[in-house]
């Protein structure tokens, strides 16, 4: 079993059998025929991955990893809120006629602010400290930017990202403000660890921990059922990742650059509906 799949079954199980339902409120999500989408939830959960020891992607059903780094890369590199940019058809539904998801996202990362080194994108910024200051307490991006938010199509879930260098060992904190936990936890998981890699490989360092703080975990109330049955498959050991060692530049990387060795995910295939 692979540590992801220890930490995903603790958090599932945790949620619900100690969460707390909403259904005495009225909840802004809907399910496709108009229903609320309900969730039972827990608070604060905080989760820590070592990539040293193993890569985390759970093994009980398969993370589509491939297509979540197509999207990290869509945010981080391309900086893009534009749908046709990307290489897949998750965001479809909150993108507009032109295919805009609005000022979210990658907008954000890619927009240009001044120091007094110059002026860098959030991106560039990072890269630029872990570079030249990498003792600084102050490498970090943020893209819930409140003046923004009306013009966002979705607010931003997973929002903020804090790196920090420890010797050549560099760790980050992913902050999230919601978790689906069935549809997106162990795909956000992925794609910030592929950045910590990125990032550290970039930069000279090694990649170390992978904090995730999610504010609000939760299960939705149809999900429920599938939860309980995803939780009885039988795991299989953590896979081997690595990345292409003669990536040198954070523009360079593509897809092909990272690659899993001998994952074996259970045979997992239930459709679910995912709540809008």
């Amino acid at each position: 079993m692979s540590r992801a799949d220890e930490i995903l079954i603790a958090n599932c199980r945790e949620i619900l059998d100690h969460g707390v339902w909403d259904t005495d409120r009225e909840v802004r999500p809907k399910w496709e025929d108009g229903s609320p989408a309900h969730t039972i939830k827990k608070f604060g959960l905080v989760n820590r991955y070592n990539l040293q020891e193993e890569f985390p992607i759970v093994t009980l059903r398969r993370t589509y990893w491939k297509t979540a780094v197509d999207e990290l890369l869509w945010i981080w590199q391309k900086k893009s809120n534009n749908i046709h940019e990307l290489n897949a058809h998750i965001w479809d539904q909150w993108a507009d006629e032109n295919g805009s998801i609005g000022k979210a996202y990658g907008y954000q990362l890619g927009v240009k602010h001044q120091y007094p080194e110059g002026e860098f994108d959030q991106v560039d910024r990072v890269l630029f400290d872990l570079t030249h200051n990498p003792a600084s307490r102050r490498i970090m991006t943020n893209i819930y930017t409140f003046a923004d938010l009306h013009e966002m199509n979705l607010y931003p879930c997973a929002y903020s990202m804090t790196f920090n260098v420890s010797g050549n060992t560099l760790n980050a904190i992913l902050n999230q403000r919601s978790q689906d936990m069935l549809a997106a936890n162990n795909w956000n998981v992925v794609q910030y660890a592929v950045l910590l890699y990125m990032m550290a490989q970039v930069s000279g360092l090694v990649p170390g921990e992978l904090v995730h703080v999610i504010a609000d975990a939760h299960i939705y109330d149809r999900h429920v059922p599938i939860v309980e049955q995803l939780l009885k498959e039988t795991p299989t050991p953590a896979p081997k990742f690595s990345v292409d060692p003669s990536v040198k530049d954070f523009y360079a990387f593509t897809r092909d650059s990272f690659f899993m060795e001998g994952y074996t995910p259970a045979p997992f295939d239930v459709k679910f509906p995912v709540a809008i």
